[in-house]
């Protein structure tokens, strides 16, 4: 090209500059400005009485922080997250594993069907999903209304604490399997088939060549999907919230739902600092798996 026909360097970084500009503002008005007068109200004692003139706040710099990591109700609600991600987290993954491999293998008819059938569940509206499932794990719901004439009782899906906790973390697999699924079926389909016909071929059996080839050439988006399936869970709110309202007697009650309802109460340092904690907490779990990934790939 010749140079006369170029434009100035100076130009074209306006011009880049006038593309991002939109994103920009969007980000700073609402993302990055609101956090950081967030994180400087996580050091005063705002409240809701404090809305109209909120430069009269008084500092009470990490006393905040303290309530918060003593409170015994985020306390729990920090458990009921780690139970939601210690259990929740495998579970999605293994069930989207599973579907991967059917689906890039065993599944021979109908592949784009069923890719679509799966991943419904992620583009479904949470609302319309979650009375759904009110409505089937009722007492007299459908689901009991089946194990009654398998010749089992139901039981108090959403109003005994243990099975309530169970029903949320299978509506939340039930919502991000499909995620899962689709980044693990790119990683088995970015797997050279010839390595597994070479590994037939010396005799090996198809679980060893599992084993052995797919789930150490897997390693990548097996890390990726830990965490974005980790981060969400973290941060897990639907659910519970349109299922349970963190009930009963606070079993589902997660972090994300904590601070909500503290804002509701009026407490707003208390919800603004318990958000940072959370944030702290997602950011380790983020930067740890992250340089897995990153030594792994």
């Amino acid at each position: 090209m010749d140079i006369r026909h170029r434009q100035p360097s100076g130009w074209r970084s306006a011009t880049a500059w006038i593309f991002v500009a939109p994103f920009l503002v969007i980000f700073f008005v609402f993302t990055a400005i609101p956090a950081l007068i967030a994180l400087i109200y996580s050091f005063t004692d705002i409240g809701v009485a404090d809305i109209r003139h909120p430069l009269q706040v008084h500092f009470t710099f990490l006393d905040t922080f303290a309530r918060v990591l003593t409170n015994a109700g985020f306390l729990k609600s920090l458990v009921t997250t780690g139970i939601f991600v210690v259990v929740g987290v495998p579970l999605t993954m293994a069930i989207g594993l599973a579907l991967a491999l059917a689906l890039n293998s065993g599944i021979k008819r109908l592949r784009a069907t069923y890719r679509a059938a799966f991943y419904l569940p992620v583009i479904t509206n949470i609302v319309a999903a979650a009375v759904i499932w009110q409505y089937a794990f009722t007492l007299r719901g459908p689901v009991n209304t089946f194990l009654a004439e398998l010749g089992l009782q139901g039981p108090n899906w959403l109003g005994n604490p243990n099975m309530a906790i169970t029903t949320v973390i299978l509506l939340t697999t039930w919502r991000n399997v499909g995620t899962c699924m689709v980044l693990f079926l790119a990683g088995l389909q970015g797997i050279p088939a010839d390595v597994h016909e070479a590994a037939a071929i010396d005799g090996a059996s198809a679980p060893r060549r599992f084993l052995h080839i797919t789930l150490p050439l897997l390693k990548p988006a097996t890390l990726l999907v830990t965490v974005l399936m980790t981060v969400s869970y973290m941060n897990i709110f639907d659910e519970p919230y349109l299922l349970t309202k963190g009930g009963p007697l606070g079993a589902t009650r997660s972090v994300a739902l904590w601070v909500y309802e503290q804002f509701g109460h009026g407490n707003i340092a208390s919800a603004m600092a318990g958000s940072y904690v959370m944030l702290v907490i997602v950011a380790v779990l983020g930067i740890l798996q992250l340089r897995m990934l990153r030594a792994a790939s």
